[in-house]
């Protein structure tokens, strides 16, 4: 008990911090390990600011569930899948394939009644059809069907290997071309004032338009698309070293030159340090637009490769088949992107830091 004037304002608020403490939901609050932080300043704090994994967990959740309540059939009677799967099983393989948007869709097989002679009556309540967006379920069967049969004569595995290969492969020269000429123009203006021109004048045209240029200068094959993901990249990573550089505070060039520090010191110990957090930066926003640039690089010719399954499955409706393979891009794309946080913790980890 605290005894005084001010004794019973301070055991109110040891009562009140209690209750907080006890609170259900408290852990929803706290850090990492599990107890509430106790610094006294957080917003603006880098720092402080990291990913909350039950969050995402959570956020994930609700965007299934809404994608699950939008695409489900309400209301439609068993004896229609029952007469689908009765139809399906008497067509060959090929008819099945291609009569499966069909069956699917009560509409418009119930206004083809001499095609399916004996259809059940069907009526149902969908908020997205399945030609607007196709269910949960069946994009997981789709990408079933692809991972234990493939697609176009071509594995699962293959289709991944071919389209990640094409990007690491643009992606690394966009790095090692872009990353040496950014640094170059935050620390020379004689260099700056050489690449400014070119810098600007290209990097706002979308790699899309270049397409047919492309095919007549590298033709169809690994060289056009390395290439045009080596264009999205570089431009990119240029700004994002160039701006590296620019944000080095100037006193601790100073610094370093008033211990007796060559240039070649200062570049590789505190210009270059203090440049990474943008080069890192520059990178991941390299990584997503090389994969939604990968898409159309994969239409110069390939016969392969998550890109060439997303056109190749649009030419016969296959929705399920094309999310299927989307989706296979975005996780693609988020393992990378996690890699390069890792990455970033473990080679930066002054960042935020000052």
């Amino acid at each position: 008990m605290v005894e005084g004037p001010g004794g019973h304002a301070v055991k109110e608020n040891i009562e009140q911090q209690n209750r907080t403490a006890n609170w259900p939901f408290n852990w929803l609050f706290r850090g990492k390990t599990g107890q509430s932080t106790r610094k006294t300043v957080t917003f603006g704090d880098a720092a402080e600011v990291s990913g909350a994994l039950r969050w995402t967990i959570a956020s994930l959740i609700v965007i299934l569930a809404m994608w699950f309540i939008s695409t489900k059939v309400w209301g439609l009677p068993q004896a229609w899948y029952d007469y689908a799967d009765e139809v399906r099983a008497g067509l060959s393989a090929d008819e099945s394939y291609g009569q499966r948007d069909l069956l699917r869709d009560c509409d418009r097989a119930a206004g083809n009644p001499e095609e399916f002679p004996g259809l059940p009556a069907c009526s149902y309540e969908q908020w997205l059809s399945e030609s607007v967006l196709p269910s949960p379920g069946q994009v997981w069967d789709a990408t079933w069907d692809f991972a234990r049969n493939g697609y176009s004569g071509f594995t699962l595995w293959q289709h991944l290997w071919l389209s990640f290969s094409r990007l690491a492969k643009g992606l690394f020269w966009g790095v090692a071309i872009g990353v040496p000429i950014g640094l170059a123009m935050g620390l020379s203006s004689r260099w700056r004032g050489i690449f400014d021109p070119i810098v600007e004048l290209l990097r706002p045209i979308p790699p899309l338009a270049l397409i047919p240029l492309f095919i007549v200068w590298f033709g169809i094959g690994e060289e056009g698309k390395v290439n045009l993901l080596l264009f999205a990249a570089v431009w990119i990573m240029i700004i994002a070293a160039r701006s590296g550089v620019l944000a080095v505070n100037t006193t601790k060039v100073h610094a370093a030159y008033s211990l007796g520090a060559s240039k070649a010191q200062v570049l590789r110990h505190v210009i270059l340090p203090n440049a990474l957090p943008e080069i890192f930066t520059g990178l991941r926003v390299a990584i997503g637009v090389c994969w939604g640039t990968l898409v159309a690089a994969e239409l110069l010719g390939s016969s392969a490769g998550l890109g060439f399954t997303i056109f190749k499955a649009r030419q016969f409706f296959l929705l399920d088949l094309m999310l299927s393979a989307v989706i296979l891009i975005s996780i693609l794309g988020v393992s990378m992107d996690v890699a390069m946080r890792m990455a970033e913790k473990r080679l930066i980890p002054w960042r935020g830091k000052g």
